[in-house]
């Protein structure tokens, strides 16, 4: 699987696991591949429907200080095949 494959694989699985949550402004943030475990690792970031809810478009730019979260989604190499998907703690500054 290439890198473009594994990512449009990754947020088939993620927006299958949280279809129900209305998740939006999903994007990619980062991609690793490792190659000791065969293994893709695709952080992808988004914003929840609560925000939402205080009137943020979805297609709006988001301020810099708005909360966002963050997922790592990893996958088997050879099938695509969904391992986890994972919180990514981000450092504050």
């Amino acid at each position: 699987m290439d890198a473009k494959s594994a990512i449009l694989t990754a947020k088939k699985h993620f927006n299958d696991v949280f279809s129900e949550e209305s998740i939006i402004n999903i994007g990619l943030e980062e991609v690793r591949f490792d190659d000791t475990r065969k293994e893709w690792l695709i952080t992808l970031g988004f914003s929840r429907p609560w925000e939402a809810q205080l009137g943020i478009p979805a297609l709006a730019r988001r301020p810099a200080n708005e909360p966002r979260s963050y997922k790592v989604v990893k996958l088997k190499d050879h099938d695509g095949n969904l391992i986890s998907i994972t919180n990514r703690d981000v450092p504050t500054e």
